[in-house]
């Protein structure tokens, strides 16, 4: 029998196992879902096994996301240049072999270790997915392949802490928190197995070049950043945060210059210089990191004020989740389907005003808290209505900052994809030490009430922001690369539900 796996390109009958690589695409990005989400609710099951203090978790939680949107623009370039089913195999096995490595981490510095490579693992393995997809799909099926895609994913970022509160709670064969990773094993292999078999095979093109200057620059940029915002609380921000802070804003002025000289001489720049020329782009890429980083930063806070301040159970808090990801789904639903095709850019401003009015009523709720009969029913209605203004502006966010870029398609949504992953671990760092400046007196009230501060400010910049987008949004399809002018230069981008 002939291998599958070695179907020649130029065929013009549509690849007969083509659905089985959907299916495959969607396990990985729902893997990488789950990751991204699964760890909220193990805070205090870390605690108790590895002695993970606050900074600890932060780590756990906000390095996975930090490493993955550092490399994602740069895995999205190796597959250009070796292949993306190679490159989406070693990503495969890679993240598979670091989720293992996760759980049977012996202590927290190990454990913190194995994210950050598992996050890198996620950034060579995620940008392969569209492009697989488009060299594997056409014309009306592969509208429809992503008319699958986004339900899909919105499914896997609302499980995953409903999930990791079973995996714990139930404690399956003593394992606790490590079940929340060894989760990943059979899922990955059976993932493995069948893209090795059935994605076909395709060379890479090896005269396109990696910028790994211009990878370099901005991990270590990323990494000044959100170290000190992590650390900082704890330490009582010496003077060294500040100076990592400040090396961070000159680290990414450089990689801006090196790319424009890269582009310059000739050679190929991990972001195509002009979509920094763009002035709704660039002031896009800064509402994307507030806005998912206060996202990821109340998802937290609500967990660990569950968790620490009222002492709920693993599966007790994922389920707490639900309000938020409930309203979410309400939110992108009436957006995607269409909210924003009607109304346009006013759909961002309603968004984030609803999240606001979410909060005032979450509030009001906490201000109302009776301790001892505390259940999540108590402040539902304000996290399910911010969550309605998270879907509504989530849906729509990408396509109106696309619709500001014209033949940049494949760089441009890199790098939206890479900003609201480094937003997020950044939203980690920052509420998470609000939230833990408070906690450390018992005051979780408190410290939720900071964090809904510190959302609102978020909201109210991100609200001034949407005013310099395009009114209307780039239609599904060509987000995607649908059209003609989208080159191979696309890294697959995608956007996470992260609730």
């Amino acid at each position: 029998m002939r291998d599958p796996s070695a179907a020649l390109e130029e065929t013009t009958e549509p690849y007969r196992w083509r659905w089985l690589i959907l299916a495959v695409m969607i396990v990985a990005e729902v893997m990488d879902l789950l990751d991204a989400s699964i760890v909220n609710v193990a805070g205090p099951d870390l605690e108790r096994s590895l002695g993970a203090g606050s900074v600890g978790l932060q780590w756990v939680i906000g390095g996975y996301a930090l490493t993955l949107g550092a490399g994602l623009v740069l895995g999205g370039r190796l597959g250009d240049r070796y292949g993306r089913r190679q490159m989406f195999l070693l990503g495969l096995t890679a993240f598979t072999a670091t989720s293992l490595l996760c759980a049977v981490a012996p202590n927290i510095e190990s454990l913190i270790a194995f994210r950050l490579l598992q996050g890198t693992a996620g950034a060579m393995l995620l940008p392969q997915g569209l492009g697989l997809l488009r060299e594997n799909f056409s014309g009306p099926e592969l509208t429809k392949v992503f008319a699958i895609f986004g339900p899909v994913l919105g499914l896997g970022g609302i499980i995953g802490p409903v999930l990791g509160g079973f995996l714990i709670e139930g404690d399956f064969f003593g394992l606790g928190w490590r079940s929340v990773f060894l989760v990943n094993l059979p899922i990955g292999l059976a993932a493995l197995v069948v893209a090795a078999k059935f994605v076909p095979r395709k060379a890479g093109d090896r005269t396109v070049r990696v910028d790994m200057t211009g990878g370099a620059l901005i991990v270590a940029s990323c990494a000044l950043l959100v170290l000190p915002l992590n650390q900082g609380q704890e330490n009582g921000w010496p003077l060294w945060t500040w100076l990592s802070m400040a090396g961070s804003v000159i680290g990414f002025a450089l990689f801006a210059l090196q790319q424009r000289r890269t582009a310059a001489a000739g050679r190929e720049p991990l972001v195509t210089p002009g979509l920094l020329r763009k002035p709704a782009f660039t002031v896009g890429l800064g509402g994307i990191a507030l806005f998912f980083g206060g996202l990821v930063g109340t998802q937290l806070v609500l967990t660990l004020f569950l968790q620490i301040g009222h002492r709920f159970t693993a599966g007790d808090a994922g389920l707490g989740n639900l309000p938020l990801a409930v309203g979410t789904a309400i939110g992108g639903a009436v957006s995607g389907a269409f909210l924003a095709e009607r109304i346009g850019r006013k759909v961002l401003q309603i968004g984030p005003m609803v999240q606001l009015a979410g909060a005032v009523v979450l509030w009001v709720e906490l201000e109302g808290l009776d301790a001892a009969s505390f259940s999540i029913w108590d402040i539902a209605p304000g996290v399910a209505v911010a969550g309605i203004g998270a879907g509504m502006v989530i849906a729509a966010l990408f396509s109106f900052i696309l619709a500001a870029v014209d033949d940049e398609i494949g760089s441009a949504s890199g790098v939206l994809s890479a900003v609201q992953a480094v937003g997020g671990s950044i939203g980690v760092a920052v509420f998470g030490s609000v939230f833990f400046a408070r906690a450390t007196t018992d005051d979780f009230t408190g410290g939720f009430h900071h964090a809904l501060i510190v959302q609102a400010c978020l909201l109210v910049v991100f609200l001034a922001i949407t005013f310099l987008l395009p009114e209307k949004g780039r239609p599904e399809d060509e987000q995607h690369g649908v059209t003609p002018e989208t080159t191979a230069g696309d890294s697959g981008a995608k956007q996470h539900l992260t609730v």
